[in-house]
């Protein structure tokens, strides 16, 4: 691959839960010091940038709210620019801070519906109030924060955004509008932060079809990090990566040259 700059999720391979993976810290200081163009992009929508800056700092990465990309980001543009305002929000209470100022404080019409990472906070009241807000706003939106089906988390797989999104989208029978991965969009405006163009940009990630075959639909190279989620049998898919990385650890090691998967 001929790549000048990096796009790397956070979960599953920079860190599992509040915990570095092995070798990542010393990877992402490396890369740093090298000066390679790099982003973190992630769906995470449980938690606001400063948030995970923090997080990251307290396992000896520093890095700036500016090279995090997150969904709420991205969302918040769009929503001001199709003038898409007011919004229901069905994220974190900590993510909400990203919407300030496009909700309502009225009961009635809104002109989306923003679903995150909601987590425990589903229930059959709370879904229900969201397909209801669908089905009674004219024009009303469902817009998502990524599409991701699952994640790691320390205690095992956990649902993500995705299925409740897609549950949403059945039964309102309403096109998601997607802000994270694996939508194009997304890929592409971290690729405008980077200043490079998407055919010089790889990214990094541990989900082969949200992270690996969402970056090569929007014209990047997709490398499979084989480490959070990762399972062998993702190599038998219709998705074929790139290439493939053991940890984010051995990237110092092996870049640019990274190997093929076969």
């Amino acid at each position: 691959m001929q790549v000048s700059g990096l796009l790397i999720d956070l979960d599953g391979v920079v860190y599992v839960g509040d915990e570095a993976l092995p070798g990542a810290v010393a990877a992402v200081q490396w890369l740093q010091r090298q000066g390679v163009p790099h982003l973190f992009l992630t769906n995470t929508t449980s938690r606001p940038r400063e948030a995970l800056v923090a997080k990251l700092a307290r396992m000896g990465i520093q890095v700036e709210k500016e090279r995090i990309l997150t969904p709420p980001v991205v969302a918040r543009r769009w929503i001001q620019a199709q003038e898409m305002e007011p919004v229901a929000l069905f994220v974190p209470e900590a993510t909400a801070v990203e919407f300030a100022g496009l909700t309502s404080g009225e009961a009635g019409a809104v002109r989306a519906v923003v679903v995150g990472d909601l987590g425990e906070g589903w229930d059959f009241q709370t879904l229900n109030r969201a397909f209801r807000l669908l089905m009674e706003g004219e024009g009303c939106a469902l817009l998502a924060l990524g599409m991701t089906r699952y994640w790691r988390a320390p205690d095992g797989l956990r649902l993500d955004t995705g299925p409740f999104v897609q549950a949403l989208a059945y039964a309102s029978d309403k096109t998601p509008v997607v802000m994270g991965k694996p939508a194009r969009e997304f890929f592409l405006a971290a690729c405008e932060v980077l200043g490079l163009a998407p055919a010089r940009v790889a990214m990094l990630g541990d989900d082969v079809v949200t992270d690996v075959g969402g970056a090569q639909a929007a014209g990047l190279a997709g490398v499979l990090v084989q480490t959070g989620k990762y399972r062998p049998e993702d190599l038998q898919g219709a998705v074929r990566p790139d290439a493939c990385l053991p940890s984010l650890g051995q990237l110092p090691e092996l870049w640019p040259g990274l190997a093929s998967c076969d």
